[in-house]
């Protein structure tokens, strides 16, 4: 077991490095166009805190949080989401204070859930979240919305699907609590535990059970959409008004609640149509009670996570990955033990060009070398060496077409930058 990564985890190789790079950068270009600022909060915090901000009626804060006691006998856990971390640096930071609203957002965050690997998500997976606090109007979601919709289909995803719904404020979801329950009281005994469970806690959640039998039961219950007060009902209508304008294609899911309890209003993921259909590649949400919940002055918000993983999963799937770029553009080839100092050096010259530059590392004979260059994906080989060194010129081989040409060493590296770039 010493050797072996602990179930649900993975080691992010070097060949895989520059995917994640990529995404990343999409991913803060993305946020930046929307004027999202980064934030970065612990991988750790206090358990109370997605006690009281998560749910603990939830899956997550039941079944699948890493919780665990440390040296000062406190409770500590293992974020499993981005959110109310966020919160929680708001409030602290006494970011509320500042001009709102307030945009961040998040990426390569470590999540961390107990539970059975899935496709696109592991025990530690990484999320990309924004979070906008301030802003009470359903232009907020669109902005979400569409700022996701737009680099998810900038990387060339296709038959994307934005799925939405309105689980109402704390004004009207006691009405609709109140229709569940009753609906389902004659049932409840034929449910599964849990939701036998969350039949007094919290109903809704009753919504989101994946069994099988729960689901066909809940198939035909009342829908909340026939119970929004009409502060949310035109708050709906008005998101709906908003994707349209956009462009955005989206449908109605009255069955979307999401598995967190901080949510009102808005919920949403977005969805694929085809090859993985049904597959949520993110969701997100409206959260306006949440801040203060946790201590906070009242303000609105809301927000959306999604899984790199997942992403670079359906970008294989589809064949979008970009190729993986050469570790080096030149290397420095040396004609001999007594050339090893000089081709050390001109490589040093090359890297202070910015061009990317290698040398040999293990005494390997000139044939080896050039064997190793090509291995790599080297463009250029320079070798130094020979009567060309005496005369002071470096000879360049393009490998891809085996042209060579001299350079003097004065001036050899910047003409070679010159060429690389």
């Amino acid at each position: 077991m010493l050797t072996q990564a602990p179930k649900g985890t993975r080691d992010m190789l070097p060949q895989d490095a520059y995917l994640w790079q990529w995404i990343e950068q999409k991913e803060r270009e993305a946020a930046a166009r929307a004027g999202y600022r980064e934030i970065r909060t612990p991988v750790f915090e206090h358990t109370e805190l997605f006690l009281r901000g998560v749910g603990d009626t939830t899956d997550i804060v039941q079944k699948e949080m890493y919780t665990f006691k440390d040296k000062g006998d406190r409770s500590i856990t293992l974020k499993p989401e981005g959110t109310a971390g966020a919160v929680r640096s708001f409030i602290e930071n006494h970011m509320f204070a500042d001009t709102l609203p307030c945009k961040v957002y998040y990426l390569n965050a470590p999540i961390f859930r107990y539970e059975n690997p899935q496709s696109g998500r592991l025990r530690e997976h990484h999320q990309f979240g924004m979070e906008c606090f301030g802003g009470r109007e359903p232009t907020v979601e669109a902005e979400l919305i569409s700022t996701l919709f737009g680099f998810l289909t900038g990387l060339g995803l296709q038959n994307l699907r934005v799925h939405i719904n309105s689980i109402g404020c704390p004004e009207c979801r006691p009405r609709y609590h109140q229709k569940l329950k009753e609906y389902l009281g004659e049932r409840i005994h034929d449910m599964c535990a849990t939701c036998q469970e969350r039949f007094q806690k919290n109903p809704l959640r009753i919504l989101d059970c994946k069994e099988e039998k729960c689901k066909a039961i809940v198939k035909d219950a009342p829908l909340i959409l026939d119970c929004l007060c009409d502060e949310c009902k035109a708050h709906f209508s008005q998101l709906q008004a908003l994707l349209s304008a956009r462009g955005i294609p989206f449908a109605i899911d009255p069955h979307i609640v999401r598995g967190l309890d901080y949510y009102t209003k808005t919920v949403f993921e977005i969805i694929m149509q085809s090859g993985r259909e049904g597959l949520a590649l993110c969701g997100g949400g409206r959260y306006d009670g949440l801040v203060e919940q946790l201590g906070g002055p009242a303000t609105h918000a809301a927000g959306f996570g999604i899984g790199a993983e997942r992403i670079l999963m359906e970008l294989k799937n589809q064949n979008l990955l970009p190729e993986m770029p050469a570790a080096t553009d030149v290397y420095v080839a040396n004609l001999g033990a007594d050339m090893k100092i000089p081709a050390f050096t001109f490589t040093q010259a090359l890297r202070d060009h910015s061009v990317k530059a290698d040398c040999d590392l293990t005494g390997r004979s000139l044939k080896a070398q050039f064997k190793f260059a090509d291995k790599i994906g080297a463009k250029y080989v320079a070798l130094i060496g020979g009567e060309e060194y005496e005369r002071g010129v470096v000879k360049l081989r393009n490998m891809a077409t085996k042209e060579e040409k001299e350079l003097p060493l004065a001036s050899a590296a910047d003409e070679i930058a010159s060429i690389v770039f």
